[in-house]
């Protein structure tokens, strides 16, 4: 079920980060999906397991959002070679 909900949220969290990025247009729906589950789990493993797939708290969810937004500015840094 965690995993059920990692991606559903992860999803959601990736869609509302690369809005934030502005990036929402360039990217589809599978790379909103798969930065926001890569960026809750990078935020899991550097803040030291408040991860969305351990408990739904606030806080796992911000951090989520955080990690999912420093992961597409690495991304666009690759991509583009600047940060938007």
């Amino acid at each position: 079920m965690g995993i059920i909900i990692l991606i559903i949220v992860g999803g959601i969290i990736g869609w509302l980060a690369s809005i934030v990025m502005r990036t929402d247009a360039q990217q589809g729906i599978l790379l909103n999906v798969v930065v926001g589950i890569v960026g809750a789990l990078l935020a899991g493993l550097v803040v030291g397991g408040d991860t969305i797939m351990n408990g739904f708290s606030l806080s796992a969810l911000l951090f989520s959002f955080l990690g999912a937004v420093v992961l597409l500015a690495i991304v666009n840094l690759f991509r583009r070679g600047s940060v938007r």
